[in-house]
């Protein structure tokens, strides 16, 4: 299923979502000691592995990080090939001092903001959402 492309279209649908928990951002060099059940993501760097964990976990696992992060799901269908949407949001996030670590998986965006600006981020995205829904 493919999705949405028009940016305008995406931005009226954008239903950010606040994911509960705190979770880092880790680097590690070898995946043997960590389940993969416990990762929420991973990408491959050439200097390492890096994770992002529920922070109770990387706690478990002894694992350093120095960023907690709340998770905030975009839960519009965007595709991939959508062109803007990670400028419009950063834009108005950024606007709002608070910055912002985005993931593009397969069906949505989602975006790791410091803990203590999470509602804020939330209103933030609810009012980008509003403002493009009264331009019809």
């Amino acid at each position: 299923m493919e999705g949405e492309i028009n940016l305008s279209t995406i931005l009226k649908n954008l239903n950010p979502v606040l994911n509960e928990g705190k979770y880092v951002f880790t680097k590690v060099d070898a995946l043997d000691q960590i389940p993969f059940s416990k990762i929420l993501f991973l990408f491959k760097e050439k200097e390492g592995i890096t994770l992002v964990l529920e922070k109770h976990f990387a706690e478990e696992l002894n694992l350093t990080f120095s960023y907690i992060a709340s998770w905030i799901t975009l839960e519009v269908h965007s595709s991939l090939a959508a062109v803007g949407l990670t400028a419009a949001f950063s834009q108005a996030l950024g606007n709002a001092n608070i910055s912002c670590n985005v993931v593009a998986a397969y069906l949505h965006d989602h975006i790791f903001v410091d803990e203590k600006d999470a509602l804020k981020a939330m209103d933030v995205l609810l009012k980008l959402k509003e403002e493009n829904k009264k331009s019809l």
